[in-house]
């Protein structure tokens, strides 16, 4: 019997699909937000010697990668890319919104943590005697170090910004975002098959390879100290992977190469059985979203009889997990576990 057409999604079921997701952007607009409200608190502000060889680089006034070329390669650069990618391999509309809901995820998550932190340590940069200006002869005081007080220079955002060399902010996010690209081209190539196909592990670790040459330039313009860059490396590369796998699968999955199926509420898990609920369970549907679903294989078989809101129901299912892969098995909705935690207390 050949299947039925596939229907507009109702009205009340897609605002159930973008409440679903509403609480991801709405954190992730609340953590980039904090992220550039911090760049303007005044920070704490470590003394310093003024005999510390290591704090009397010259301040470059031009940067080899200055904040709108981050902006460019961190962002978007991956947020161009991911959706060619998309078109090229699965095409899945899921697909195009977990990458880009992950990458500015993973990159408001960089910032707002390094940001904190920067404030919170007060390291003074490689050039801030450079950018203090101190009075001709000045020293530290015989049983002390020198504080900002001693410094001529006027330029509120140049001493604020002289005293936030921990982490490297432009590690940090350079990591985050070329970062998520590598682990998005990672899962698209399967690069994990135990295969050993040695193109595929270069192609993937090509966006890395950007972000390690804006780590270098920092230090090179005498923004930061090694130990800055390396944590903010590695602080970057940490969100990127937590952000990635939020929405996709391990990268020895063998559905690597497909995002997270849409979060449906349980009531239709009865409706819909074919919905998977392990990762070993094989891929539940066709890679293009221009047509109807037909692996069969994860689908429970229909009777003529079976009735038409269920049938309805099924198809937007259908249009819906395109391209996608299925949710792993957990412990169920939070409320229901939470409950469970009750009752056990109780008895």
């Amino acid at each position: 019997m050949p299947p039925n057409p596939r229907r507009p999604m109702s009205g009340l079921r897609r605002k159930r699909l973008l409440f679903s997701y509403a609480p991801d952007w709405i954190i992730t607009i609340m953590l980039a937000a904090a992220f550039f409200a911090l760049d303007k608190v005044h920070g704490y502000r470590r003394v310093f010697s003024l005999e510390d060889t290591s704090l009397r680089h010259p301040f470059a006034e031009k940067e080899r990668v200055p904040d709108v070329a981050l902006i460019m390669i961190c962002f978007i650069a991956p947020l161009v890319i991911q959706p060619l990618i998309n078109v090229l391999t699965i095409r899945s509309w899921w697909d195009l919104h977990n990458g880009t809901l992950g990458l500015i995820l993973g990159l408001a998550l960089t910032g707002a943590v390094t940001q904190l932190t920067k404030i919170t340590v007060g390291r003074p940069r490689p050039d801030i005697i450079a950018r203090c200006h101190p009075p001709q002869n000045a020293t530290d005081p015989i049983f002390g170090l020198s504080t900002d007080a001693i410094c001529t220079n006027t330029d509120v955002a140049i001493m604020r910004d002289g005293f936030r060399s921990f982490p490297s902010g432009h590690s940090s996010l350079s990591f985050a975002g070329l970062g998520f690209l590598s682990f998005y081209l990672a899962g698209k190539l399967h690069l994990f098959d135990k295969r050993g196909h040695a193109g595929k592990a270069w192609l993937s670790l090509t966006p890395f390879a950007g972000a390690v040459l804006v780590a270098i330039s920092r230090t090179m313009d005498y923004r930061h100290h090694w130990h800055d860059v390396l944590v903010g490396s590695a602080l970057g590369t940490f969100f990127a992977y937590f952000s990635y796998r939020q929405y996709y699968p391990s990268l020895s999955s063998e559905l690597s190469h497909r995002p997270y199926s849409p979060r449906i509420k349980e009531d239709l898990d009865a409706v819909l059985p074919f919905h998977g609920r392990n990762d070993s369970v094989p891929v539940m549907n066709q890679d293009s979203i221009s047509g109807p679903a037909t692996n069969s294989a994860h689908r429970r078989q229909e009777s003529a009889t079976q009735q038409p809101l269920t049938a309805h129901v099924e198809q937007e299912e259908n249009y819906e997990l395109e391209g996608t892969a299925p949710r792993p098995g957990g412990p169920g909705h939070l409320y229901n576990v939470w409950s469970e935690g009750r009752k056990d207390e109780e008895v």
